[in-house]
């Protein structure tokens, strides 16, 4: 299975998802935020998108000859972009639940 946003295969030192603690005497969080993740995969998914376009685009000016390689590209920058929606409507159904609780 393609891991387009680079989750399953990249390196514990790379980055780490992880419960983070607040850190005692500074009170900051260790590592790096969800906006810098979010922003992170992003711009991976941006990149992953406009390679798949220049593959396409190789592909029929004859640059290019191997479809499989044009499809595999497509297949990862789709996949990639799936599932930043589906991240999307996840915190947006959060948002959503938090807007409609009481205080």
């Amino acid at each position: 299975m393609a891991d387009p946003l680079g989750f399953i295969n990249q390196s514990a030192a790379a980055r780490s998802i992880q419960p983070r603690s607040l850190s005692p005497q500074s009170g900051q969080q260790d590592g790096s935020s969800f906006k810098d993740v979010l922003l992170d995969n992003l711009k991976e998914v941006n990149n992953l998108q406009q390679d798949a376009t220049k593959a396409m685009e190789d592909l029929q000016t004859g640059k290019r000859s191997d479809l499989e390689g044009v499809i595999l590209a497509t297949q990862k920058a789709d996949t990639a972009f799936q599932m930043l929606q589906a991240l999307r409507n996840k915190v947006m159904e959060a948002y959503e639940e938090v807007k409609q609780t009481r205080v």
